[in-house]
């Protein structure tokens, strides 16, 4: 049975600031369903996002955002329990910080835990620990954290669902006539260092902060599938029906 890391990011789980249950429903039953055919582990954005719906603090200061995680984090993973219960789905949460991948001994505990918990019959929900973390100890944002997830739980592939259909030929804001790319099989150093910018007031990542996931990922012979987490049509043809008809492969193999 392959392995597969989903991220979602706080564009998506978040609306008008509160929880985007309908989406957030989605995404349950299309793990809910992928699970059948392979292992899935969720690495979550959101708790920032959750803990702003309680409790109205000053997002832009860095004390503030570790009380709105905290604050979050309980409503975030309630909001998953209530929904993965639906389907009988038990979840466990586990918390990271890059230190966790900076160890080997940390870094051996971690796999343990995952594979454990998926040998369990338990879906692991992951998230990098906002609360504890020094900005040193930070990776920014969940896609790079979702990419060391896939590689050092050897992973098939990382799929990314975002506020983004894919990966396009230029900028869709500014060409109206920019095209959504099938498959890339490399990343150029200009596309790595470009700006980075995030669409929505809770995202921390961007464009940019995906394509640096993406080359980790394909640097390492592993996959990652960029699409949209509003609408899982995408997500849902490529994983359960084997059709690429929307969304971006990052891969090195051939024929894709």
């Amino acid at each position: 049975m392959s392995r597969i890391v989903f991220k979602v990011g706080s564009s998506v789980l978040a609306k008008e600031n509160s929880i985007a249950k309908e989406r957030m429903l989605n995404l349950v039953s299309l793990l809910t369903k992928v699970r059948k055919m392979h292992e899935v582990i969720l690495v979550t954005s959101g708790a920032v996002a959750a803990g702003y719906t309680a409790l109205k603090l000053d997002r832009n200061k860095q004390i503030s955002k570790k009380v709105l995680a905290a604050v979050g984090q309980p409503i975030l993973m309630s909001s998953y329990k209530s929904m993965f219960d639906i389907y009988d789905v038990n979840t466990a949460q586990i918390l990271l910080t890059e230190n966790d991948f900076d160890s080997r001994s940390h870094t051996k505990i971690f796999q343990q835990i995952v594979n454990h918990t998926l040998d369990s019959g338990i879906l692991p929900i992951l998230n990098e620990n906002d609360i504890s973390t020094t900005p040193d100890q930070l990776f920014g944002d969940n896609d790079q954290l979702s990419a060391h997830v896939a590689y050092h739980t050897d992973a098939d592939m990382l799929v990314i669902l975002s506020d983004i259909e894919g990966y396009y030929d230029s900028n869709p804001k500014e060409n109206t006539n920019a095209k959504i790319l099938k498959v890339v099989s490399k990343i150029s150093e200009e596309e790595l260092s470009a700006d980075t910018s995030a669409n929505h007031e809770f995202a921390t990542g961007g464009i940019v902060t995906k394509l640096k996931a993406a080359d980790f990922l394909l640097k390492h012979d592993k996959e990652m599938f960029l699409c949209s987490g509003y609408n899982l049509k995408a997500a849902h043809k490529f994983l359960l029906e084997k059709i690429h008809d929307g969304g971006t492969l990052f891969s090195k193999k051939e024929n894709k």
